[in-house]
């Protein structure tokens, strides 16, 4: 007899409607999956083991036996992967884009080795940082995970221009000189602008110095051909995860176009650190599903990325023109899927983004640039990508903006949101 579950499947009812058809999401991190990626996700393959490489014939790779339709999807996702990146591997196991810089990090890093990231204020993830995966991984005992003593762990940050949301290359190459780290993370948690690989690539190439192109927040907009292309600018790997930009499941990926030389030097390591190092069974009912949005991403990805950089550039006029700040003015606000807005002046961020949940806009408070307690930031991070993939287009962000601004203003605005969102819950690009 089954157990009683109505209470489960109410709560589960009630987030549907009230996220997918009443909310305007702007979660920079988030993303709507077709009902194809959806639906094949609920498959006997949720219930199995895939530990290791797909067999081949003749060859036994798998440490489980019964693996022969999941080896079929991992070789399906890995060729789908790369053709849509234009690269040479790609490892499909890792279940987010943490678990792949990780990987990166056990493989590639040893205690007392040196790194140089972009700090958390300054759009850098937790994970690239003191506390998260890579300065644990080069911390020997007796060193701290805080900044600016003598016995701290050796992770550096690159230096920034006046704006402090663009990277001063000339001052990098001369910190990569100087540290010659064992790595260099590039990519960003709050990401507007790109990063100037092509002007750090002699120097990392010259002292051989691999760069992780972290591209969580902006797989999408690479596989759409914005943005910018790490891989074939010269980043060693390639991270991301395949649900915020790129419309997927929750997984992530590591992709790198090395040559053979290269590969041998630097494809062993990403591949131990994936398995056994940060995966051991690596969910395979939702690598069916990355093999369908990248199918989706191939068919649409272009005219999906251009949109969500247009609406998100949309968006920051409308509300800087309604008075509300938004950083990065001078340089048209993003080239991405982000805007950062600073409310300081609206109580916070902690308080803006209560007060526009409140009115049934979703987004989350952030630090911006010289903020110091990410628990009381002064901004916001605004991503469009889900409303783009429901067919908001430039008129709608206007539209969106005019209500965002009332909303952080104390006005109620929530059976206008609620209207506004009703008109777009088909979703497209699938």
């Amino acid at each position: 007899m089954p157990v009683n579950i109505n209470d489960i499947e109410q709560t589960v009812e009630k987030q549907e409607q009230w996220r997918s058809r009443e909310t305007i999401n702007l979660i920079a991190s988030e993303n709507a999956q077709s009902r194809a990626v959806r639906d094949i996700q609920n498959s006997d393959f949720m219930a199995r083991y895939a530990e290791g490489h797909p067999n081949e014939e003749g060859q036994v790779n798998r440490y489980y036996q019964g693996t022969r339709f999941i080896d079929e999807i991992e070789r399906k996702a890995k060729r789908e992967i790369v053709e849509l990146f234009r690269c040479r591997q790609a490892d499909v196991r890792p279940i987010s884009g943490n678990a792949a810089n990780t990987a990166i990090a056990l493989g590639w890093l040893r205690g007392g080795d040196s790194v140089i990231v972009n700090s958390t204020d300054a759009g850098g993830h937790i994970s690239h940082n003191l506390v998260g995966v890579f300065g644990r991984r080069i911390q020997v005992r007796g060193q701290t995970l805080t900044a600016g003593r003598d016995n701290s762990v050796h992770l550096h940050f690159f230096p920034l221009t006046a704006d402090r949301y663009h990277m001063d290359a000339r001052a990098a190459v001369a910190r990569i000189e100087q540290v010659r780290p064992q790595l260099v993370v590039l990519g960003k948690s709050l990401f507007l602008f790109p990063e100037p690989l092509s002007e750090l690539l002699p120097v990392c190439r010259e002292l051989k110095i691999p760069i992780l192109f972290d591209g969580a927040h902006v797989l999408g907009l690479i596989a759409g051909g914005e943005f910018q292309d790490p891989l074939h600018e010269g980043a060693t790997y390639l991270t991301g995860s395949t649900h915020k930009t790129f419309p997927g499941p929750q997984r992530g990926v590591i992709l790198a176009n090395l040559d053979n030389g290269e590969a041998e030097t630097f494809w062993g390591p990403a591949d131990r650190g994936v398995f056994p190092g940060s995966s051991s069974n690596h969910h395979l009912h939702s690598l069916a599903a990355l093999v369908v949005a990248t199918r989706e991403m191939k068919e649409h990805g272009r005219t999906y990325a251009r949109q969500v950089v247009k609406n998100a550039q949309a968006l920051g006029q409308a509300l800087s023109d309604l008075a509300v700040p938004v950083e990065a003015k001078d340089f048209g606000f993003t080239c991405s899927h982000q805007i950062a807005v600073n409310v300081a002046g609206f109580g916070g961020g902690v308080e803006a983004a209560g007060r526009l949940e409140s009115q049934d806009i979703i987004v989350n408070y952030n630090m911006l640039p010289g903020d110091k307690d990410p628990r009381q930031p002064s901004g916001l991070r605004v991503g469009v990508q889900e409303m783009t993939r429901f067919g908001m287009k430039e008129r709608e962000m206007g539209e969106l903006a005019t209500l965002f601004a009332a909303a952080i203003r104390g006005q109620a605005v929530k059976a206008a949101v609620n209207r506004f969102r009703a008109g777009f819950v088909e979703m497209q690009y699938v």
